[in-house]
């Protein structure tokens, strides 16, 4: 099973890798994490620094993933998650599922835009996981 995981604040909260580990549970998964370069809601800041802390998060995740057993790939994307999904299946890649990890309803911007049903117009099943956010690298 191929799986697209989708997430920026919430990538390193458990609830993640928790999912990753109950689909492995039914057989081999090969795993992509796409992490929106999303802007910091707290302050002022340069798409160099979106970039950068996008980076962070990603490069902490497959860290904690591979010691967890899991084996993934990733890349920074677009700041608009939708946008960050398409520029990775344009380029050829396939799924099975896509993990899209959210902060809780009332606090997360994705669920206000509704983005868990945008991801379903991508025509492939959607696992909404609800996630709670890492400290912000800043500097």
């Amino acid at each position: 099973m191929r799986v697209l995981v989708v997430a920026n604040r919430t990538l390193g909260g458990g609830q993640v890798l928790s999912k990753l580990r109950e689909l492995e549970a039914h057989g081999p998964i090969e795993i992509h994490v796409v992490v929106p370069a999303e802007p910091p809601p707290d302050h002022p800041w340069t798409e160099g620094e979106a970039r950068r802390v996008a980076r962070e998060r990603l490069d902490a995740a497959l860290a904690r993933f591979a010691d967890a057993g899991l084996e993934a790939t990733g890349e920074v994307g677009d700041e608009h998650p939708t946008e960050a999904i398409n520029d990775v299946l344009i380029g050829g890649e396939t799924f099975d599922t896509i993990i899209l990890s959210t902060l809780p309803p009332g606090v997360s911007r994705w669920l206000k835009f509704d983005l868990v049903n945008r991801v379903r117009g991508f025509g492939i099943p959607v696992i909404h996981v609800v996630g709670h956010p890492e400290p912000s690298p800043r500097g």
